[in-house]
Formats: structure tokens, sequence, C-alpha cells
């Protein structure tokens, strides 16, 4: 609990008690004597604290993401809703407005973001400018990967780790791992970043045992050249240790809840906001100056690599290539129409019915044509992989500069990294970001918008 370096042993404990105080001083401010009060406390403390626990809502380190903690506190949320529900569902002759309750709940996540948000920044600011909770590291082995590691500890002082020294295990200057030790011995080093690939089983070995009799934290640095992610999952069948290749946050069940709550809302909104009254509209004008249907429907990959039809709204003139072809820049098929409501991302405004039909998401890997899927199945490594999770209407490879037409090999590799990086790393606020940013780009224009 109490590592050098370390206040976790403090800020856990404290948090708890912060954020159980706010719920009962808030519990006495909205119902005062119209609950039992006492029996209200002792149920809402174990609830709290157990479901905490199991959703992980208090582990938060200096490392952790601002969009972790959004994701953490939208779900506790949901948690602390359901609490608070259920025990009035219980005593369902008390009578208080659901609306008060619903208010109660608002407030003391408000507070309780407020409190958590505040112990992260002024953490921050106390290892930045009075160089506390800070924690001494070395680095082993001298590769790309490390030389990326000493950066970040050099230029982000906020999550406090002090970089001591980087050893070279293999070049002219090398050091023995025997040295190594020795070094993190008398430096007092808390804790021990080497590389997988700079190391030797033997010398592997002797670090690790170093480390366990020392008490020292040891991490490693995988070299991903094949793999662009490492995000493992560690479980167990009996005693046996297995590693997976990756976990998908959206194949939990809560997660897919949430994630497929926010489609049927956003979908919705915009079908009911704006389709009901654009469609009409802009159909007019599509057939006014060509021949064909107001929309235009393809074949594409979902989920598990199933088919689906894809559907917006034409913007060219019915031709028996679009198919086949990708659009490219100044493409004569696009028409007059065709070309405004690409410029501006409406055309894509009708996939919002196959969201709510639950073939796409709002967010989450562009499908491609079903012949261009299959051609970049067999040219580009991890393809496939972006069909672990449905396709999306926007995603984040798309908002990072990689829409479009795919002009050369780099920006459909670019491509799958990201949406990769998305479907292992997906939280609600990400989704809530990545769609904010989509809105501002398209408001904006982009450049690959043809």
């Amino acid at each position: 609990m109490f590592k050098s370096g370390r206040y976790s042993g403090f800020i856990r404990p404290i948090s708890y008690g912060l954020d159980l105080v706010l719920l009962y001083f808030l519990a006495f401010e909205f119902f005062n004597n119209s609950i039992p009060l006492f029996n209200f406390i002792i149920y809402l403390t174990f609830a709290w604290i157990l479901l905490s626990l199991r959703s992980g809502f208090y582990e938060i380190y200096r490392f952790t993401h601002m969009s972790k903690i959004m994701s953490l506190l939208g779900k506790q949320g949901i948690i602390l809703a359901l609490i608070v529900f259920s025990f009035f569902g219980f005593y369902n002759d008390i009578e208080v407005s659901a609306s008060l309750i619903f208010k109660y709940i608002v407030v003391v996540m408000l507070s309780i973001s407020t409190v958590k948000f505040g112990i992260y920044f002024l953490l921050k600011k106390y290892r930045l400018y009075l160089g506390g909770n800070v924690r001494k590291v070395v680095i082993i082995g001298l590769n790309q990967k490390t030389d990326q590691l000493r950066k970040f500890f050099n230029e982000n002082p906020v999550y406090g780790y002090q970089l001591v020294k980087t050893f070279d295990l293999k070049g002219p200057n090398k050091t023995s791992i025997e040295e190594c030790m020795d070094y993190i011995l008398k430096e007092n080093i808390d804790e021990v970043y080497s590389s997988v690939a700079e190391i030797g089983n033997k010398d592997l070995i002797k670090l690790i045992d170093f480390v366990d009799n020392n008490l020292k934290i040891l991490k490693f640095l995988p070299d991903n050249k094949e793999i662009y992610t490492k995000k493992l999952d560690f479980t167990y069948y009996g005693v046996l240790p297995i590693l997976s290749m990756r976990k998908i946050p959206m194949d939990e069940p809560f997660n897919k809840f949430i994630k497929r709550g926010f489609d049927i809302v956003l979908s919705i909104l915009v079908i009911v906001g704006i389709l009901s009254w654009l469609t009409p509209l802009l159909g007019l004008f599509i057939k006014l100056e060509s021949k064909g249907p107001v929309f235009f429907k393809q074949k594409r990959n979902g989920l598990d690599y199933k088919e689906f039809y894809c559907y917006k709204f034409r913007s060219m003139k019915p031709n028996p290539m679009a198919d086949l072809h990708q659009i490219k820049k100044g493409d004569e098929r696009v028409t007059r129409v065709g070309r405004i409501i690409r410029k501006t991302s409406v055309d894509e405004l009708p996939q919002f019915i196959n969201v709510l039909k639950g073939e796409m998401s709002v967010v989450g890997p562009r499908p491609h044509m079903v012949s261009h899927t299959h051609m970049y199945a067999e040219r580009i490594d991890k393809f496939m992989v972006r069909h672990f999770i449905k396709p999306g209407i926007t995603g984040l490879a798309q908002v990072s500069g990689f829409r479009g037409e795919v002009e050369t090999e780099s920006d459909i590799v670019n491509r799958v990294k990201y949406d990769i990086f998305y479907l292992e790393n997906w939280s609600l606020f990400l989704d809530i970001k990545i769609v904010f940013q989509t809105v501002y780009n398209a408001l904006k224009g982009e450049e690959k918008a043809y």
C-alpha cells in the first residue's frame, strides 16, 4: 500500500470516504425525514463499496487517461441510479417523486466527479511544481521503443516518473545485467522498464528474481513490430496461465448495453429530428437533377464479416461501376447535388437506419465495398480484426485524417491501426468525442470529402 513514490494507500480510502460523505450529506439534504435515512445509508454504503470494487471505480493511476475516468464516472452513475431506485422500489410506500430521486443522483455524481477530477489534477500539479509523488525509474535496453519511453518520461513530468538512467545491453558500451541490478539497489530505483527484444532469456530470469527479492516493480516493453497493439488479456484456466491476444471492451455485456443504448438514442434523434424532413426535400433535388432512386444501397461487410446493405443518399449518376471503383477527386459520376452533400457528409445520414436496425454503430470502423474488403483482407495484415465489432458511420480513423479515398497503401494500413486501437480501447466518452469531432470536421469541411 505504501511503497516508495506511491500515495494510493492513502488516496483510495480518502476517495471512498469523501464519496460516501457526499452520498450521506446529499441524502439528508434531499430526503431529510421523508425516508428511513439510517436504512438508506447502510444499504447505500454496502452497495456502493461492493459495486465500486466490481466496476473498478477507484482503479485510477497516474497514467490513467481522462477518457477512462469519464467512462468510469458514466458507469458509476448508472450503477448509482440502479442502487437508489431499487431502494425506493423496495420501500414503495414512501412518497418521494422520481424527479427528486433523479436530481439527487445527478447532484451526487456531479459532486463525486468534481472530487475525483480535483484529486487527479491536484496530484498532477503537485508532481509538476513541487516534485512530490515521484517514482525513480530506469530503462534496460536501447532501441526505438525504449527511446520513445525515454522521451515520454522526460516530456511528461506531470506523471511523476523520474528517469534516472537507460542501460544499453548490446552496444559498444554495453552494461551487464548484474551491473544494472547493482545500480538499481544503490540508487533505490522504484520501477524497472525492460525491453523484451533486448534481453536474453537467462538475463530475464535473473532480472525477474532480482525484482521479486528486492520489492521492485518490473514492467516490459514488447517488441511489437509485427503486432499493432499489445493489450493482452491474462487469465487462468484452473492454475494454468493463459494469455489472449486482445481484450475487446465491447464483448462485455454491460458495455454492449451502453453502446447499443447510445446508438439507439442517437439514431432515433437523427431519424426523427433530421431525416424526417430532410429526406423529402433532398430527394426532390436528387430526382430533379438525375434519374434514379433517392437512396443508394450497397453491400458492405459488417460484424463477423457478414454482408448487409448500407444506405446513403444517392450522390452519383446510376452507373455499373458503383460497386467496383471507389470515388476519386473530380469524379465525373458525382452530381452537383452529390458534391454538396458529400462535402458536408450529409449523404451518410441514412446509415442511421442501419444503426437502428443493429447492422451498424454510430462509431466504429468504416465498412468498405465487398470487392475492396476481399482485396484488403488478402493484402493488409490485421485488416480482418476490424470485423470483431460493428462498422460505424464515423470512426477514430476518419477523425484522425484517414477518411475517403485510399490513395496509397499507407492510408489503409493507418486506418487499420486506428480501428484496432479503437476496438481495444473503447469507451462511451471516446464515442462522444469522435461524434463531436465528426460534426466539427463536417462543418469545417475536409480535404478528402469529395
